[in-house]
Parts: structure tokens; C-alpha cells; sequence
């Protein structure tokens, strides 16, 4: 049987991550999108073309695109929406075009995924990714002051902001607000205050119904022009998997995911299996999910986080934190093989190793948040290990 297909992602040419570099961890396919265009706008062949050459120059493939940015207008469902879904239309035709048939996107409302520290030492003076749940409330209560977060928090909760925030020095805030307010993935876009909070407007009226509302006229309009191209949509869950910031979240566990795949049936409607989005919450139980709703998954990615008793979390290793990977990479093992006795095509599953700790000469590098080099190699060689010694115990 095959296995998965090992890729990185990388974020184009500006990454400090070369090519090169990712050729020597063994994967081979790259994970990227074109960052440079913005949201909205059709990527055309030429530029699309362009990015495959240069992956194709270094020995690899381009397995996945990711993203494939949604529009806000889409998201909160404005009259011009059908205008941003025929251009996304356009460039999944285009993508198919020169050959890139797998594409993941996400459906988070203003920002992607969100944390609050970006340097988290851990006790091997690794650095991590964290989310810390009174820093975040600390930020929404006393510094974007969004009025109505009063009323979601307990007063324990407010209380713990306030101490957090107490403690703070003035660079210390605004690091904190450059965290939570930074943008897309491969940009380096900051939000203000004042900025996010014109964001917010748009949104008063959205609430988690009407985001799945607008998530299922999405699919049932793209959905037909993906399969016509012989493309895979996989959606990424929430990262956090819980509302923030007076936003509502509606990728968050299985009965999401559930939904998701019935508003538009087709082998085209998936899933990205985000471990790392899913596994803050408790009660997502990944290894079930795997087995419940394998066969709609289209892509992997594989992290680990460890989560706190306030709703904090952060980065663990990739085999250690609060999910159960070797259940999950069991059930993935499992799927495969339900994939070759139906006779499907689609046994490689893509499969990504995510938010890699900053370890070694890690530090020498000014790498995107997340996609260390060594780090990120560390977590590929483990998975891979899992993967082969659960095989063969299965044989």
C-alpha cells in the first residue's frame, strides 16, 4: 500500500526556507499558494505556472494549494459576493489547468489562525506557539475593548485578564496586539485597532447560522465548477475551534464537519484533518472522526498541541500533547486501506507536518511563525516512523 505523501509548506521564494532545504527532509511535494495576489482576485495561469516551474526546477511537486483565500464578502454574505465567487471559480479552472488538483481553504471570519505568543519557551529552551486564554481576554476586554465581551466572560475570567494585563510593560501590549492582530499566513499584515474594528461592524449582523448559511451557498456554487475540474476542496478547521474576538466559528468539531460535507455531496466537498486546530478542544475526538469520516479527507495536517485547564493550549511535540497520535495515524492507516479494496486512486493521502518548535539553528533564521525548518524535519521523521512501524505491525 502507498504511503502518505510526505510534503512542507513553503511560502514562495521570500521564505527563508528554500527549496533545497525542504528537499533534504525527505518530503516530496510542497505546500504554497501565490501570498502575493491579493484576496479575491483571480490567480491567473501565467503566475500559476510560473510558481510550478520553479518547484518542478527543484525536484519536487506542488501536492497542495493552500490557500485558496475566501473573500469576506463571501463570509458575511454581501451582494457582491457572487462577483468574488465567480473569481475564485476562475482560479480553481486555472489551477486545474496546469495540473493542481487539491486545494484547502478555510472559512475563519477576518483572520486565520490566532495565538498570543509566538516565542513560548519550553523546559528544553525549544520555542513555541501559544495560545494563552487570559492574554486573549486580557486584549479583548482592555485594549480592543469590544463592549459586548463583558458578557461572555465569568468574572474569574475578567479577573485573570486584568491581573495578566497588569503585569504587562508597554511593549509587552503592543507585541501582544501585533500577535493577535496579524493576518493571513505569508503576509506580514498587521491590523489595527481601528481596523478591526471596522471588521468587526461587518460581522454584527453574522452570527454562526448565518456563517454556515453563507458557507453553504459557497459550496453549492463552487462545489459543481471544483468536480467539473477534477479538483478536491478541503476545508481547515477553526484555529482556536471556539468563537474569539466577537467572532463565530463554525468549523469547529464533527458535527461541523458533518454539515460541511452535506451541503454540497461530492467527492470534490472534504476535509483538511488539522490534529493541532481540532485537538484544543477536549471534546473532538480526532481518532473517531478519522474512522467516521475518513473518507472525505483530502489532506493531513499532522501537530500536536497540549491543552490547559483555563482553554489555554500550546505547540507540543508532535507524538506528545493532548491528542493521541498514534490512534489518529492508525485510523488514517485505516482509511487507506478501505481506499484500495473500494478502488480508489486517492491512497497517498497529502500529509504535512505542522507548527514545528523552533530547535537548534532554528533560531538563526527569521522564519514565518511556525514553519522552522529543523523543527518542522523533527516532527516529518516522527510521523514517518509512526506511520511505517504501524503498517507493519498491521500486516
Amino acid at each position: 500500500m502507498q504511503n502518505l505523501k510526505q510534503t512542507f509548506r513553503w511560502f514562495g521564494p521570500d521564505d527563508e526556507v528554500t527549496l533545497g532545504d525542504i528537499r533534504q527532509t525527505g518530503a516530496s511535494g510542497i505546500v504554497t499558494a501565490l501570498h502575493q495576489i491579493p484576496c479575491g482576485e483571480e490567480w491567473t495561469s501565467p503566475e500559476i505556472a510560473k510558481r510550478q516551474n520553479i518547484i518542478q526546477a527543484a525536484g519536487l511537486d506542488w501536492s497542495v494549494v493552500e490557500s485558496v483565500n475566501i473573500h469576506e464578502t463571501i463570509k458575511t454574505g454581501e451582494p457582491d459576493r457572487n462577483y468574488y465567487i465567480e473569481k475564485y471559480a476562475l482560479t480553481l479552472k486555472n489551477l486545474a489547468r496546469e495540473g493542481l488538483k487539491t486545494v484547502c481553504y478555510n472559512f475563519m471570519p477576518v483572520l486565520d489562525w490566532t495565538r498570543t505568543h509566538l516565542d513560548f519557551r519550553l523546559p528544553n529552551h525549544a520555542s513555541a506557539l501559544r495560545y494563552d486564554a487570559s492574554a486573549l481576554a486580557a486584549f479583548e476586554l482592555y485594549i480592543l475593548e469590544r463592549a459586548s465581551a463583558f458578557n461572555e466572560y465569568t468574572p474569574e475570567q475578567q479577573k485573570a485578564a486584568k491581573v495578566y494585563l497588569d503585569k504587562l510593560s508597554v511593549d509587552e501590549i503592543k507585541l501582544v496586539t501585533n500577535v493577535i492582530m496579524a493576518g493571513l499566513p505569508g503576509t506580514d499584515k498587521v491590523f489595527t485597532i481601528k481596523e478591526f474594528r471596522e471588521h468587526l461592524k461587518s460581522y454584527a449582523e453574522v452570527d454562526a447560522a448565518k456563517l454556515k448559511q453563507n458557507l453553504a451557498y459557497f459550496l453549492r456554487a463552487i462545489i459543481p465548477v471544483a468536480e467539473e475540474a477534477g479538483i478536491k476542496m478541503c476545508i481547515h478547521p477553526d484555529d482556536p475551534p471556539f468563537p474569539i474576538l466577537g467572532l463565530p466559528r463554525v468549523v469547529s468539531d464533527e458535527n461541523d464537519l458533518k454539515d460541511i460535507v452535506s451541503y454540497a455531496p461530492s467527492p470534490s466537498n472534504g476535509i483538511t484533518l488539522c490534529t493541532g486546530s481540532l485537538g484544543a478542544r477536549a471534546d473532538n475526538d480526532i481518532p473517531g472522526i478519522v474512522e467516521r469520516l475518513g473518507g472525505h479527507i483530502h489532506f493531513l495536517h499532522l501537530r500536536n498541541v497540549q491543552r490547559e485547564a483555563d482553554g489555554s493550549f500550546y505547540e507540543a511535540e508532535h507524538l506528545s500533547g493532548s491528542t493521541n497520535m498514534y490512534s489518529v495515524m492508525k485510523n488514517v492507516i485505516l482509511e487507506q486501506q478501505k481506499r484500495v479494496k473500494t478502488g480508489r486512486n486517492d491512497i497517498a493521502i497529502p500529509m504535512r507536518p505542522d507548527h514545528g518548535h523552533k530547535i537548534l539553528d532554528d533560531f538563526k533564521r527569521n522564519t514565518y511563525p511556525g514553519y522552522s525548518i529543523i523543527g518542522r524535519l523533527k516532527g516529518l521523521a516522527e510521523l514517518r516512523g509512526l506511520e511505517m512501524g504501524i503498517k507493519r505491525s498491521l500486516r
